[in-house]
C-alpha cells in the first residue's frame, strides 16, 4: 500500500498536527502549583486523561470547552484545590493556546497539493477556529464531535467521517486516516474499515497495527515525496 492510493487524508488534529499534551499540561501548571500532590508530567497528564474519558462519556452531548472545564473541576477536587468557576472556564478555553508542531504548517501545504484534507476532531467548532488559523491551511472539511453529538473513539464518529467525505466525491476506501492516538483514532478508524497512518510523535514502544507509521508531519511528506520518485 502506497500514500499515493489515497485521496483524502482526514487529521486527529489534537495531538497529531496540535500538541495537546504540551498544552494541556501548561494550562494544568497554575492547579497544580496550588496544590500539596507533587506528580510528574506523565502522571498529570494520565489523571487529565482519565476524568476526560470519563466526562465525555458522561455527557456525550458537551461543548468540548465544557468538558474541559468538568475536566478542570474534577482534577481541582482531587488534587485538594478550591478553585473558581472562572478558573474552571478558563482551562475550558485554553484550546486556542495550545501550541501548533513545528513541521505541521510546512506540512500540510505540501500534502494539500494532492489530497483533500479533513479535520475529525473531540474539539468543538469554536475551540478548533483558533487553531485551525495557526495551522495555516485550508481545509476541505472541517468535522467536530460538536455536530456528531459523540465523542471519538465512537463508532458513530468515523461513520459521519465516511458520509461527510462522501459528499466530497470519495468513497471509504480512498480516505486515510492520520492520527496520534491509537485508542481516540487508530483502532476504532480500522474498526471501521478505514486505512490508517499513524503519527507517533512519541516514539511509542507498543505495536499498533497500521498501514503507515511516521515520527512526525515530515516524515510523512518524505514518504509521499519517495513514491513520486519511483
Amino acid at each position: 500500500m502506497r500514500l499515493t492510493d489515497f485521496h483524502v487524508l482526514s487529521f486527529g488534529c489534537y495531538g497529531a498536527l496540535i500538541d495537546r499534551d504540551s498544552g494541556i499540561y501548561a494550562a494544568l501548571r497554575h492547579l497544580l502549583a496550588t496544590s500539596h500532590v507533587r506528580l510528574s508530567r506523565e502522571e498529570v497528564l494520565a489523571a487529565f486523561t482519565r476524568h476526560e474519558t470519563a466526562q465525555q462519556a458522561e455527557t456525550p452531548g458537551m461543548l468540548y470547552s465544557g468538558i474541559l472545564a468538568e475536566v478542570h473541576r474534577r482534577l481541582a477536587n482531587e488534587w485538594g484545590v478550591l478553585a473558581s468557576d472562572d478558573d474552571h472556564a478558563l482551562f475550558g478555553k485554553s484550546v486556542p493556546q495550545w501550541p501548533v508542531f513545528a513541521d505541521v504548517p510546512a506540512g500540510l501545504q505540501y500534502l494539500k497539493r494532492y489530497f483533500k484534507l479533513v479535520i475529525l476532531s473531540n474539539v468543538d467548532r469554536g475551540s478548533f477556529v483558533a487553531s485551525g488559523r495557526r495551522l495555516e491551511v485550508r481545509f476541505d472539511d472541517v468535522i467536530t464531535a460538536e455536530e456528531i453529538g459523540s465523542f471519538k473513539p465512537e463508532r458513530r464518529n468515523f461513520e459521519y467521517l465516511v458520509a461527510r467525505v462522501a459528499k466530497l466525491g470519495f468513497d471509504q476506501r480512498q480516505i486515510l486516516h492520520a492520527a496520534q492516538s491509537p485508542v481516540r483514532d487508530l483502532v476504532p478508524a480500522r474498526r471501521c474499515g478505514l486505512a490508517v497512518a499513524w503519527i507517533d510523535r512519541q516514539a511509542t514502544a507498543a505495536s499498533v497495527s497500521c498501514e503507515f507509521r511516521f515520527p512526525s508531519l515530515v516524515d510523512m511528506v518524505k514518504a509521499h515525496q519517495e513514491e513520486l520518485r519511483t
